[in-house]
């Protein structure tokens, strides 16, 4: 086997191997035998087209060409023209697997159902990584940089599975790393002949490994052992990172700083809710007076972009024994203490504690850091919910509607951040809200109408089947649908509060559960709930209700509680004895029946019916995107050729010394060839025409990039010169030194030496002499010379020339056979006379 197609199996190895760490996530696993043909299919189209041999782009462009075909064999056959031609309407068909895809990813628990748009996710990732990784590796033969998409595979793997088998994953993918590497480090060493070779130990015995390949094992297996081994020692911890506080470590292992980072707690609780049936996640004993209005607060999402809501990035610290009084919260508001233990199943995996809201104290073991602004718990470096018990005191604060009324405005600086909307945001979501609280004397008053009109007055249903998307119109959607879940209700009030500059964010958590014969509180996995949360100066955070049949209307916000100082909380909507339904139900929040958390999972509903009267179709987009790429690439085209051309008479050294050499390589030992450096050979005794011809070949295409090189530059070529008067006036024109004018006047040399002596040789480093020469030239330019020379070289027109030389031979051949033809159609048939 060769070295090049031992390098593209190589290829083809470690990206399959790396996509191996995708295998937890998806059951079953059968996708990756159908990604490994596809794969295979794939390398050889580029081992085909290496051979060929293609240009570099056109082998680039000919596998993603097959791979579109491919993807379009398999997953939108039935759409496309003749089953395997993308049309709009395979585009429009893999727009929508690609959309289903994303949802289901967002929606299932590991390991996900292989649906039809999961596994398009799967099988097209690892084709595109793996156009990457043979693409870098062995098209431009370059195998360091392939660790990168390589990287990006295992990553992504890495941060959706639950950790515990990462490190086999990692090792796999870091054995087909090294195994690339050491097949690209044989076949660059084998260009350098038998110098490296290793000599038979024993008479008869094979040549071992050469040394720099045993000493590339060797390096390669102690930087995988030193790769698994140190995450396992005691080290300082790496500070916050882009997915902390998502259970893969915040902070100092100190508790001595850190930060937790906007990683959307929805997608965990998604993971704790999507099974196939409704369980208990959480056992509370509380001394709490009333269990209506327990609800348990996970996290607020307090950055809002038009889109959805989530956590911003926040300071965290150690926990303290004492947790301060409650932004915003005066002495003259009720309240009382409660307290409050806490049970979670094993199976429930949070990093995020859920206790009831404001905490002032908390007691539970492990690595648990605090964010104050939040005034939440997250776990550090691992740790969560799984299987702990915890105690909560917390304060049940009881404002009254007459304290709300009066509330003053909030400080500036609380403002700044908790009103502010993007200009993303519709305008009729901001025109509602005004409609909404037209005539609202305060801003109490102005939540209290946008609660009751979500969950009384507006018509809005409950519905566990609606569409789950996003998008800047998602709100705007939502209000005009008038159907969702929890989540669609607490983000589109926030919304509006926020566009009446009212502070507000979004509570995720659980509503209150159902109480048990023994006196405790039993939360299921269908009490996942997301609540907004406005503020009010003098009162704090205070919750609001806007989902119609959920959770419990809080007693401040009820008009006959406005006359009372301490008011009777009502009962939760919630039956104590309510048990999971097999069908959904708009009684249920948060349900697993379909594996799905579209309440309480994302952003706000998507009509699906309505996709083509909102934006741009499908196709149309695509087909603007490759417009836009192809006007961004004609620009480049002079650029792209020069470099092709260049690269390919430098480099013509080693094809025509194989030619000489019988196909071996003019470095190998042959007869008629000495070893000279990388970028030429010397014929010693041309053993036959064909080797003449391939050293005149050679020196010619050196002397056309010298040529071409100063033309670049700025010295036109005269071919009217010849070559030894042409090299003095490029050295006479560029003002080269002395050194360099050697130069050119070596390689001149080289070309009178092969077209007019007897026996034509090439002498060695005049590839080399080209490249000091374009330096020189380069350091002698100005800048727009040297960016023109590369952006826009003037001998890109000799592109031109050569399609208009290949058109009139074209023409010419073309002609002479149908002259030939028309010969043979006047011949008379053989015998006849005349």
């Amino acid at each position: 086997m060769s070295g090049r197609a031992r390098l593209t199996l190589c290829s083809a190895a470690a990206t399959l191997m790396a996509s191996c760490a995708l295998l937890p996530l998806v059951d079953p696993a059968t996708w990756i035998l159908q990604a490994a043909v596809l794969l295979a299919i794939q390398s050889g189209v580029g081992a085909a087209a290496r051979r060929v041999p293609l240009a570099r782009p056109l082998t680039v462009a000919a596998q993603a060409l097959v791979t579109l075909l491919l993807l379009t064999l398999v997953f939108a056959r039935e759409q496309a023209l003749l089953g395997v031609v993308p049309g709009p309407e395979a585009i429009r068909h893999f727009g929508e697997l690609f959309r289903a895809g994303t949802e289901d990813v967002g929606q299932y628990a590991i390991p996900a159902p292989l649906s039809d748009g999961i596994r398009l996710m799967t099988v097209g990732g690892v084709l595109v990584i793996g156009l990457a990784v043979d693409t870098l590796a062995v098209t431009f033969r370059n195998a360091a940089p392939a660790g990168l998409p390589l990287l990006a595979l295992y990553s992504v793997a890495a941060g959706l599975s639950d950790g515990s088998s990462d490190w086999v994953w990692f090792l796999v993918a870091a054995a087909g790393y090294l195994m690339l590497l050491l097949a690209e480090g044989r076949e660059r060493l084998s260009q350098w002949g038998r110098v490296f070779a290793g000599a038979p130990r024993t008479p008869g015995e094979q040549p071992g490994a050469v040394a720099p390949v045993r000493t590339g094992r060797r390096i390669g297996m102690a930087a995988l052992g030193v790769a698994l081994v140190v995450p396992l020692l005691p080290l300082p911890a790496i500070q916050g990172g882009l997915l902390a506080g998502a259970g893969t470590g915040v902070g100092a292992g100190n508790g001595s700083g850190g930060t937790i980072s906007a990683v959307n707690p929805l997608v965990s609780l998604r993971d704790s809710l999507n099974v196939n049936e409704d369980r208990t996640v959480l056992t509370l004993n509380t001394d709490a007076d009333d269990l209506s209005d327990m609800y348990l607060r996970i996290v607020s999402l307090d950055d809002f972009d038009g889109t959805t809501w989530k956590p911003s990035k926040r300071h965290i610290v150690a926990v303290p024994d004492e947790f301060p009084t409650p932004t915003g919260l005066g002495p003259d508001i009720k309240r009382s203490a409660v307290s409050t233990r806490i049970s979670a199943a094993a199976g429930y995996a949070q990093a995020w504690l859920p206790m009831p809201y404001p905490p002032s104290r908390v007691k539970i073991k492990g690595d648990w850091r605090y964010e104050p602004v939040g005034m939440t718990l997250v776990g550090d470096h691992g740790e969560d919910t799984s299987g702990k018990t915890y105690e909560v005191t917390s304060l049940d604060v009881q404002p009254t509607a007459k304290q709300l009324e009066a509330a003053p405005k909030a400080p500036s600086s609380l403002r700044d951040e908790y009103t502010k909307v993007p200009g993303s945001l519709p305008k009729v979501v901001a025109r509602q809200a005004e409609q909404i609280t037209e005539g609202a004397p305060s801003d109490y008053a102005k939540a209290v109408a946008l609660q009751d009109y979500f969950a009384v007055t507006g018509g809005f249903e409950y519905d566990t089947d609606v569409e789950v998307g996003s998008g800047p119109d998602a709100i705007a959607r939502f209000l005009r649908d008038k159907q969702g879940f929890c989540v669609h209700f607490s983000f589109a009030m926030a919304a509006m509060a926020r566009t009446l500059g009212i502070p507000a964010r979004v509570a995720v958590g659980f509503a209150p559960g159902s109480p048990r014969a023994d006196g405790s509180v039993a939360v299921s996995l269908k009490d996942a709930h997301a609540w907004p949360e406005l503020y009010f100066e003098g009162v704090g955070w205070t919750r609001f209700e806007p989902t119609p049949t959920r959770g419990t209307t809080p007693s401040y916000t009820v008009p006959d509680a406005s006359n009372t100082d301490t008011p009777d909380l009502p009962q939760s909507s919630q039956s104590a004895d309510a048990a999971p339904s097999a069908e959904p139900s708009a009684s249920t929040s948060c349900s697993a029946q379909d594996k799905k958390l579209d309440g309480c999972g994302a952003a706000l509903p998507l009509d699906e019916a309505e996709q083509g009267d909102q934006g741009t179709p499908l196709y149309e987009t695509v087909g603007w995107i490759l417009l836009g790429a192809l006007v961004l690439t004609l620009p480049l085209l002079p650029m792209l050729w020069r470099l092709r051309r260049r690269s390919v008479r430098l480099a013509s050294a080693r094809h025509s010394g194989a030619v000489a050499a019988g196909g071996r390589h003019p470095t190998g030992g042959t007869d008629g060839l000495a070893a000279g450096d990388a970028g030429s050979a010397v014929l010693l005794d041309a053993p036959s025409h064909e080797a003449a011809e391939a050293v005149v070949a050679h020196v010619l295409a050196v002397w056309r990039e010298l040529i071409d090189t100063a033309w670049d530059y700025g010295i036109e070529p005269d071919d009217a010169l010849t070559p030894r008067r042409a090299a003095a006036r490029i050295v006479r024109i560029g003002e080269l030194d002395e050194t360099v004018a050697g130069a050119v006047h070596r390689v001149a040399g080289a070309v009178e030496q092969v077209l007019f002596a007897p026996r034509p040789s090439a002498g060695t480093g005049l590839s080399e002499e080209v490249h000091r020469v374009r330096a020189a030239l380069r350091a002698r330019g100005g800048w727009t010379t040297r960016v023109r020379a590369v952006v826009a070289p003037r001998s890109a027109i000799r592109a031109v020339w050569d399609l208009s030389d290949r058109w009139t031979a074209l023409k010419a051949s073309w002609a002479a056979r149908a002259v030939h033809l028309a010969s043979l159609l006047r011949r008379r048939p053989s015998g006849q006379q005349s």
